[in-house]
């Protein structure tokens, strides 16, 4: 095991995390926290919901630091 698979295997769940997926025609990126993960799948919650990303599809993953915050108007 190496690359990304390593990461995704030994990150906490709750890591802020990038994961980057093979999809018809490129690739897609998905931004959240690691909430779940087993052999063949690791799920990632984002700002539009929880995923689920098949790792076979995987091609990069790594942690991110906290988003920033947000400016007073």
């Amino acid at each position: 095991m190496s690359g990304p698979f390593a990461f995704l295997a030994d990150a906490p769940l709750g890591t802020r995390v990038v994961v980057r997926t093979r999809i018809a025609g490129g690739y897609t990126d998905a931004l959240g926290f690691l909430r779940g993960r087993s052999a063949a799948s690791v799920s990632v919650e984002t700002k539009r919901g929880l995923v689920t990303l098949a790792m076979s599809d995987v091609v990069a993953a790594k942690a991110v630091p906290p988003a920033p915050q947000r400016r007073p108007r």
